[in-house]
């Protein structure tokens, strides 16, 4: 099982949408984790499966930090809306410092998004 944890920003949240929608297929066999409105936004509009955690201001960045330190996320596609300040900011760069730090593979746009897709379906074709 591939495990994913997919964040965005509000101003983010429909790319994400959009991008989850095509790539519907391949995240259908993973085990995806994320914050709380972002997941309700996909399990309401893509109909996944997900374990959502707080929203990203009340925490949920974090506890998805966590699953990264103790090995329970294999990718992280985290949507960041780079020209809003964020409230939770440490918050956002704690993420990216422990995928950093614990090499997980970590998409912050829709390009970066799609590669890191890709190695996801090759590894789910490879199981």
């Amino acid at each position: 099982m591939v495990n994913v944890a997919l964040i965005a920003h509000d101003k983010k949240k429909l790319d994400l949408v959009m991008f989850v929608k095509e790539w519907k297929d391949v995240f259908k066999q993973c085990k995806i984790y994320a914050t709380k409105t972002t997941g309700t936004i996909l399990k309401e509009k893509i109909g996944l499966d997900i374990q959502t955690f707080e929203s990203g201001p009340l925490g949920g960045d974090l506890q998805i930090g966590a699953l990264a330190v103790s090995g329970k996320v294999d990718f992280v596609i985290f949507l960041r809306d780079p020209l809003t300040a964020q409230p939770h900011e440490p918050d956002v760069s704690a993420v990216l410092r422990i995928c950093d730090v614990h090499n997980i593979p970590l998409a912050t746009n829709l390009a970066t998004a799609e590669a890191v897709v890709l190695e996801i379906e090759k590894k789910l074709i490879n199981k």
